[in-house]
């Protein structure tokens, strides 16, 4: 599937610079092009990757309707390409949800939990 979204991104202007598929989640750090919105990105990776699952006999796959999108400065791409390679690692440490947690604490984000998952 890693490939597959890699090539949807490219299909609409994206340059991925890493990825890696968890079980419950993606971490793409990819360019955004000035033509799309980020929802516009967001949907295209969706639709396109859960179409792929469906393909390839995982009938029952869905992604959840919220997301989480966090720009970096050119600084930072060695640190993050670094952060999602070792996500398998990374994942036996933390989970997904208090990884996210994590993030809006980080970077002063309020949330609702009632409207972060599904």
């Amino acid at each position: 599937m890693q490939s597959y979204v890699v090539g949807t991104l490219s299909g609409i202007g994206s340059y991925t610079l890493e990825l890696y598929a968890n079980p419950d989640h993606l971490h793409i750090l990819s360019t955004l092009p000035r033509t799309i919105t980020i929802a516009n990105y967001i949907s295209k990776v969706k639709i396109a990757s859960n179409g792929w699952m469906k393909q390839h006999g995982v009938l029952d796959f869905e992604w959840q309707d919220g997301y989480g999108i966090f720009s970096i400065s050119s600084s930072k791409i060695d640190t993050v390409k670094s952060y999602i390679r070792n996500q398998p690692d990374h994942h036996k440490k933390i989970s997904f949800k208090d990884e996210l947690r994590g993030f809006f604490k980080e970077y002063h984000i309020d949330f609702d939990e009632r409207y972060v998952w599904d």
